[in-house]
């Protein structure tokens, strides 16, 4: 709550709440589509078939891993630019919104700009959607 208010009073009332929403969208859907259409695809490549309820944990670590990484490739220039949005000055932005702040980071920094923190988003994300989608399927197991 105090965060909240904090945002609340230093940040433009409401709006602030909602800073980044459109970004964040952005990122979410196709990023979640995309991973999840890329675990099912692996799951099935892997179990040679449509029947994958006898892949191994390690098969569902493997796809859970790439699965998480294809989420960042695909869509990590918009979280750059979600983050940007996000930290941005409100009484004095740099950035009038997504589209302005995409333009401005790729004209100054390039392709580069777009990328920055990949490496290690990426070290993060293997391993942690590898445990999520491993932690998912063994329980999903467990209660059938």
């Amino acid at each position: 709550m105090d965060v909240a208010r904090h945002v609340l009073r230093s940040e433009g009332g409401l709006r602030g709440l909602f800073k980044g929403l459109v970004p964040t969208l952005a990122r979410e859907v196709p990023g979640n589509a995309a991973m999840f259409g890329v675990y099912e695809a692996l799951k099935k490549t892997l179990a040679g078939g449509p029947d994958t309820s006898k892949l191994g944990r390690g098969s569902l670590i493997v796809a859970g891993g790439l699965a998480g990484a294809s989420f960042w490739a695909f869509v990590y220039p918009t979280d750059v630019v979600k983050s940007v949005i996000q930290v941005d000055d409100y009484r004095n932005p740099k950035f009038s919104g997504s589209i302005n702040a995409f333009k401005k980071i790729f004209a100054t920094e390039g392709v580069k700009g777009l990328y920055k923190g990949f490496g290690p988003a990426m070290a993060r994300s293997v391993p942690a959607n590898a445990a999520c989608f491993l932690a998912y399927e063994v329980t999903r197991s467990s209660l059938e």
